[in-house]
């Protein structure tokens, strides 16, 4: 069997993307130099929360995914991230790829819970291989990718948190029921407040709550 041995060098924000979109660079490596004619290569992304240390506003931020501080020892478990795929041209020995994983932030999944959670230092990430490899000096055999193929890597929450000002700059996103949205719209209206910000500001005056400033230019419906 073709032995190819995996590696995450470094990641960084797609910087045309049509939608949020990390750019993990991956380092494969054939053993004895062999001849690789491609891979369809598959990987499945976790997060190692119990991996890192986390700073007491980070501890508050996290209660909804872990509970309590004290039962961190049995709820501090693997996350999923996501899935992604890409094919690996021909290749003699190594060469390096980048791999594109589609990112959301949408705040009710956990991932994107817990990459707004960090403040900084790195967020401790394994990588899954599976795929087919295409291999052979004369012709070529097809093979799978040994399944215990893995790797390491710790990605700078930076990298995170660059991706999201680059795509969403200054704002965040707000899941709700289609019945308070509908009640949102008709206050809105009722008030004639150019923007949701201003909707949200009213109703955070109203409940005697100070509302940050110059937050009224934005928001579409």
């Amino acid at each position: 069997m073709t032995d190819l041995t995996f590696s995450c060098v470094g990641a960084r924000p797609e910087p045309f993307g049509t939608g949020p979109t990390l750019l993990f660079r991956l380092r494969i490596e054939a053993a004895d130099d062999a001849r690789i004619h491609a891979v369809a290569l598959r990987c499945q992304i976790r997060i190692e929360p119990v991996q890192r240390r986390y700073a007491p506003a980070e501890v508050e931020m996290l209660g909804d995914l872990f509970g309590e501080p004290e039962r961190w020892s049995t709820t501090l478990k693997p996350l999923q991230f996501a899935h992604a795929s890409v094919t690996v041209p021909g290749f003699t020995g190594s060469t390096e790829i980048e791999l594109p994983v589609a990112c959301t932030y949408d705040m009710e999944v956990a991932s994107a819970k817990y990459f707004r959670a960090l403040a900084d230092g790195e967020i401790p990430l394994l990588l899954l291989f599976s795929g087919t490899v295409f291999s052979g000096d004369r012709g070529f055999t097809a093979e799978p990718v040994a399944w215990h193929k893995e790797a390491n890597f710790r990605m700078p929450v930076k990298v995170w948190q660059d991706l999201i000002e680059q795509y969403f700059p200054g704002s965040g996103w707000l899941r709700i029921r289609d019945d308070t949205l509908e009640s949102l719209r008709r206050f809105r209206s009722e008030r004639a407040l150019p923007s949701w910000e201003r909707a949200f500001d009213e109703l955070l005056r109203t409940a005697g709550v100070p509302a940050p400033g110059g937050s009224g230019q934005g928001g579409r419906s």
